[in-house]
């Protein structure tokens, strides 16, 4: 009985150990509770941020396939080259000198170190260090957006613009021009001491890359056959509307993560932003639309697509810090003024085969101003204050206003200085034959649909030259010769 009594007592005893082992192990202390939520919430912060950065990488098949669609067949395959280009030469650019321009330590104008992403201090990327990821998830995320500013370019320049001065330009602004920029808005420079603010880049990537596109149109000149000889323009009509449309789903895609991911952290005010995006670019579709209908007599498709990317493209900068209904009005008015833009390009013989100057440069303006009138503290207190229209006075408006003239006008000297420079040395145009035969075959020697082609005659059918191998047609190369053209 007395064994049986000690068997009972010593299990007792080891089970009350482990159950207060295990009632010791289950209760961290709270120190320990707050570690364990700062490293959930870092993990959560960084998995957001990354899957984010694909969706805007993704976002540069949609300006390939809007271009794309938007431009003549043959010239498909330069377009998508450029698209490829910019980002890959972009990527090593803004790795090497871009990143640190943007965001290292340095002093209003420009940052001076983290070249390399080499971190040479603790205070090296200072700028950055109100995000909770790390340094690998900020640079990938930077990135894309540079991208995103360099490929704007192309589409504006498409059609008869030398590959490789396109090359030296997509260099140029990824290391340079674009971090400049960033630097004086995201990275602590002179701008945002003033007060301005544009969360997701309606000025910093968008007007940034659009005012490039303008000066490198206008370096260009026109297209061969845009403008008949009393001035009037020409429609050139691309040659798929569906890839441009598919397009255009992509970029909205990709917009959520554009917007939302701009946060750089997983919170609850990626779904205010995700919704003032949406509405924005709806409603841009939506009006844009109206306005063609209205002044052309038809529902224009190409100027419908071109208003939803406006509407995407004015919210960027007070998405975080506007109501729905506000998003609303802006992504309206940039539908309407988008069109408005696109006619008013074409009167001045701007010649932009995509209207990327006026959804990126116009309506980025646009949105970056309507935040100074927009804006309401209490959607992200302590940041904007309110916007004019809801009691905020002039303060932010004006903020807002000199930065996007102090970006038009250190974009456009750049511009000036880096196509003048081209045009004197390597040339910016392709010769008038390249361009009318096409810059898949003059540019890469290979066009993107060659069943369309032929260039040897099939059997037992005649050719006006028999015996003779002769391109019979190349997918929108015009009969008509150079000299009546031109």
């Amino acid at each position: 009985m007395r064994k049986i009594r000690k068997i009972f007592t010593c299990v007792a005893a080891l089970s009350a150990a482990l159950v207060g082992g295990s009632a010791i192990a289950a209760e961290p202390t709270v120190k320990e509770l707050a570690a364990r939520l700062a490293d959930q919430q870092a993990v959560m912060d960084t998995v957001w941020v990354m899957v984010t950065a694909f969706l805007v990488f993704w976002m540069q098949a949609g300006f390939a396939y809007v271009e794309g669609g938007l431009t003549r067949a043959k010239n498909a395959n330069n377009i998508m080259m450029k698209n490829l280009m910019d980002f890959a030469v972009g990527s090593l650019a803004f790795w090497v000198v871009g990143f640190g321009i943007m965001f290292g330590a340095g002093n209003a104008l420009f940052g001076a170190s983290g070249f390399f992403l080499v971190e040479s201090s603790k205070d090296t990327f200072a700028s950055l260090s109100w995000t909770n990821v790390p340094l690998y998830a900020k640079f990938m995320f930077q990135l894309v957006f540079a991208a995103t500013a360099a490929t704007i370019v192309s589409g504006a320049m498409a059609e008869r613009t030398k590959f490789t001065s396109y090359l030296v330009y997509s260099v140029f602004i990824s290391a340079v021009i674009y971090p400049v920029v960033g630097h004086w808005i995201w990275g602590g420079g002179w701008l945002a001491s003033l007060g301005f603010w544009d969360f997701a880049g309606s000025t910093v990537v968008h007007s940034t890359g659009a005012w490039m596109a303008l000066l490198g149109a206008a370096f260009l000149g026109p297209r061969i056959g845009k403008y008949r000889k009393d001035g009037k323009a020409v429609a050139i009509p691309g040659h798929s509307l569906p890839m441009a449309a598919l397009g255009v789903f992509i970029l909205w895609l990709g917009w959520f993560g554009f917007n939302p991911g701009s946060t750089m952290a997983a919170n609850a005010s990626i779904a205010h932003i995700a919704t003032t995006t949406n509405l924005a670019a709806a409603i841009g579709a939506i009006a844009a639309m109206a306005t063609s209908w209205a002044m052309f007599k038809k529902p224009d498709v190409s100027m419908t697509l071109n208003g939803a990317l406006a509407g995407l493209v004015a919210i960027t900068a007070p998405c975080a810090f506007v109501s729905p209904v506000s998003s609303v009005i802006i992504g309206g008015a940039a539908g309407a003024i988008v069109v408005l833009a696109v006619v008013f390009f074409d009167k001045i013989h701007l010649d932009d085969p995509v209207g990327a100057v006026s959804v990126h440069g116009v309506c980025g303006a646009f949105g970056t101003l309507a935040l100074g009138l927009f804006a309401q503290d209490h959607f992200s207190p302590g940041t904007t204050g309110n916007g004019l229209l809801f009691g905020g006075g002039t303060k932010l408006l004006l903020s807002q206003a000199i930065g996007v003239i102090s970006v038009f006008a250190f974009v456009g000297i750049c511009g000036i200085i880096l196509f003048g420079l081209l045009k004197a040395t390597v040339g910016l145009r392709v010769s008038a034959q390249e361009e009318m035969e096409g810059l898949d075959l003059g540019e890469h020697g290979m066009t993107a649909y060659p069943d369309f082609e032929l260039v040897e005659p099939l059997p037992g059918v005649a050719t006006s030259k028999p015996g003779k191998g002769t391109r019979v047609h190349s997918p929108g190369l015009s009969t008509r010769p150079v000299e009546e053209m031109s």
